[in-house]
C-alpha cells in the first residue's frame, strides 16, 4: 500500500501543463478581432461623440497587403484626438501594425491585396442562395 501512496504523492505534486505560447498568426488574429470589436463599440457611442463619425472604417483582415496601409491611416487620423476610448484603440492598432511590421513580418502571408475589400467588406453569410437548395 505504501507505492500506491508513493506514487499518488508523486503524481499530485506535478505541476500542471501550460498551454502553447501564442504564435505570431494567432496573436495577430486575435489582436485584429479586439480592435474590430472596440471599433463598433466605438461606434455604439457616435451620438454622444460625433467625432467617431469621421474616423476612417476599421475592417481588417491580415491577410490583405493593403491592411497595413489601414492601420497607418487610422492611427494618423487627427479625428477625436482628446477622447480616452479612441487613445486606448489607437494604441491597440499601432501594436498590431509593429507586430505584422516587425516582429512577425516572416509569418505574415498576404493572400489579396484588394484595398477595396478593406472599404466595402463582403458580409459573410450562411444562407442558401435559391439556385443551390
Amino acid at each position: 500500500m505504501m507505492p500506491w501512496l508513493l506514487a499518488l504523492l508523486l503524481l499530485a505534486g506535478l505541476p500542471t501543463a501550460q498551454p502553447a505560447p501564442p504564435t505570431c498568426y494567432s496573436r495577430m488574429l486575435s489582436l485584429s478581432r479586439e480592435i474590430e470589436g472596440a471599433f463598433q463599440s466605438l461606434q455604439t457611442m457616435e451620438d454622444s461623440e460625433p467625432c467617431v463619425r469621421y474616423l476612417p472604417r476599421l475592417y481588417l483582415d491580415i491577410h490583405n497587403y493593403c491592411v497595413l496601409a489601414k492601420l497607418r491611416g487610422f492611427v494618423a487620423s487627427p479625428h477625436c484626438l482628446r477622447l480616452a476610448q479612441v487613445d486606448a484603440l489607437k494604441d491597440k492598432v499601432r501594436k498590431l501594425y509593429t507586430i505584422m511590421n516587425s516582429f512577425c513580418r516572416q509569418d505574415l502571408v498576404f493572400l489579396s491585396d484588394d484595398c477595396n475589400a478593406l472599404e466595402f467588406p463582403i458580409p459573410v453569410t450562411t444562407a442558401l442562395l435559391d439556385h443551390q437548395v
